[in-house]
């Protein structure tokens, strides 16, 4: 039976792209450490540094800013690909391993750090934890991870959190009352990458719903992902 009301409007599942601008990177106290680090490449003990912190924390965006200012070429570990020298060679500015701790091949990662090394390329990597926590059988790996300049990436304080999710919602062109916003920020984890999941999902509520991100819409999302939490 068909309906005499107005069409509802389909969910489609697009991806979302995020942003890697520099104007894009909120600057906080829990990241400076970082980016000090990365404003003096010439300074990496062994030409390496490692940036590590919990998922969200703007590990990637900084990645992509430092391979875009000095020519790095930038790689997902899970991805990672025996490389050449002469490949290594290629990328002027070094080499930008994201997601390092996820490498499916030690041999393949020590393979390019060496090649780097030779190259006097330098590294920068990104992991959830620091090396001296990973599981590495390979002991030279071991050796060199646990050497390399570990930088940790902090929780992230409430001004930043509160300039990450109005961030968010406008890279997704979602217009959402800064009560509203204030009210999720009290109610969710204080993660980025719980702030990342509410905004694509109140993307999602909102174009299947045709309806704004009101107070209304935004309890049904939160509670709906509250409860998944606690699952």
């Amino acid at each position: 039976m068909l309906s005499d009301g107005p069409p509802r409007q389909l969910a489609l599942p697009f991806s979302h792209r995020p942003e890697f601008a520099a104007a894009d990177f909120i600057v906080a106290p829990s990241n400076e450490a970082a980016l000090a680090w990365l404003a003096r490449t010439a300074d990496w003990p062994a030409r390496r540094l490692l940036l590590w912190g919990e998922a969200g924390c703007g590990k990637t965006h900084l990645l992509h800013l430092w391979a875009a200012r000095t020519g790095a070429r930038y790689v997902p570990a899970p991805a990672l690909r025996p490389v050449s020298l002469d490949e290594i060679l290629g990328a002027t500015g070094g080499l930008a391993l994201d997601d390092a701790d996820a490498a499916p091949d030690a041999v393949t990662l020590l393979h390019c750090l060496n090649a780097a090394a030779e190259a006097a390329r330098p590294v920068l990597l990104a992991a959830r934890t620091p090396p001296a926590r990973w599981a590495i059988a390979l002991p030279d790996l071991a050796s060199r991870l646990r050497a390399t300049t570990a930088v940790e990436i902090g929780p992230a304080e409430d001004d930043l959190l509160h300039a990450l999710l109005a961030r968010l919602l406008a890279e997704r062109q979602l217009a959402v009352a800064a009560p509203v916003q204030a009210w999720l920020l009290a109610r969710l984890p204080r993660t980025p990458a719980a702030l990342r999941e509410m905004a694509a999902r109140l993307d999602r509520a909102a174009l299947g719903a045709q309806r704004a991100v009101t107070r209304a819409l935004a309890g049904e999302v939160l509670a709906a992902f509250l409860d998944e939490q606690e699952r």
